[in-house]
């Protein structure tokens, strides 16, 4: 039995080192294009000198892809005081030093989720406004859980939309998942204590449970919320396990404003940033990790279910900025 256990274990590690190269290839080929990577790239292709107008250019770089002011002040002051105290020898030192620097903001926020085995089912209520792909990334975690092993149920909460609903009921037939779901306009948190109830009744490791698609100023729908997370609570004290914020990258510093409001709604534990493809500059995923410290347990290259990524800051940062001068 100890023998099966340490077989599976180092399958699992396998399977996760293979998926962190992937990964890094995916992110170089995405991101590598992005609006973050061909401005600052574009500054250390061509071996720029080491002056005050190359902080500029680096701090325009910066804000303009999204970082974010506090952010973006803290690593140009930072390296400002370097520079004059010498500690740079020349422009690739401080290449070097700004990957640290951003590197460094990433490391904290790169916490993977962990399913608990003791809980079961480990609930994750998934939350977000309209449009940021919520019901697309709760298909996208179901196939995930199904290849570490785990059984698991949905719960259809967005009972705002009938097309939300006919949506993740498609991703469940996909992946042979049953869905908990009840009519188009149903109370949410019924939906929700359904799905546990059942899940606990089957035995499952996982209920993933979707919610309706809101604005963060819409203090009614906000308040529901809550509302779902109490009634969760009342089937198991102990969930949600991960209350996991959707977020757009291509909506910028406003992505803040959501998490802020999501959080004091119903304590955000994990972040998923999608749409890093396209039109996404990126650096909010810098601004969100300095300001909240909430984990970034995933990221959303691209429209197929092996796109949604474990969040990898060494690949982010690699993907976004040469490591040498003139690779950009």
């Amino acid at each position: 039995m100890a023998r099966a256990f340490t077989v599976h274990q180092e399958e699992k590690a396998a399977r996760a080192e293979a998926e962190r190269a992937e990964g890094r290839e995916a992110m170089k080929g995405v991101l590598g294009t992005s609006l973050f990577a061909r401005s600052l790239g574009g500054l250390f292709s061509r071996n720029p000198k080491l002056d005050e107008d190359l902080l500029d250019e680096i701090e325009t770089a910066l804000i303009g892809a999204d970082v974010g002011v506090p952010a973006t002040t803290e690593v140009i002051e930072r390296m400002r005081r370097r520079m004059k105290a010498r500690d740079f020898a020349d422009a690739q030192a401080l290449l070097t030093a700004l990957r640290n620097d951003l590197l460094a903001m990433l490391k904290p926020v790169a916490k993977p989720l962990e399913i608990d085995p003791a809980a079961k089912p480990f609930v994750i209520l998934t939350v977000g406004v309209n449009g940021v792909g919520k019901t697309t990334t709760i298909g996208k975690l179901a196939r995930r859980f199904q290849l570490d092993g785990h059984s698991l149920m949905l719960a259809a909460g967005d009972t705002f939309r009938a097309a939300a609903v006919e949506q993740l009921k498609i991703w469940g037939e996909r992946n042979n998942v049953a869905v908990v779901a009840q009519g188009q306009n149903a109370d949410a948190a019924s939906v929700a204590y359904d799905g546990i109830q059942a899940a606990k009744a089957r035995g499952m490791d996982i209920l993933i449970a979707d919610t309706a698609g809101r604005l963060h100023t819409q203090q009614g729908l906000m308040a529901e919320l809550g509302k779902i997370r109490r009634v969760i609570a009342k089937v198991d004290e102990t969930a949600p396990h991960e209350v996991l914020l959707v977020i757009d990258g291509t909506t910028g510093q406003n992505a803040l404003n959501q998490l802020r409001q999501f959080h004091a709604a119903v304590r955000v534990t994990g972040l998923v940033v999608t749409k890093l493809d396209g039109t996404a500059k990126g650096g909010v995923v810098f601004a969100l990790a300095r300001e909240f410290g909430i984990p970034i347990r995933f990221i959303g290259l691209g429209e197929k279910p092996e796109d949604l990524r474990v969040f990898d800051p060494e690949g982010f940062v690699d993907a976004l900025l040469p490591g040498t001068l003139g690779a950009g």
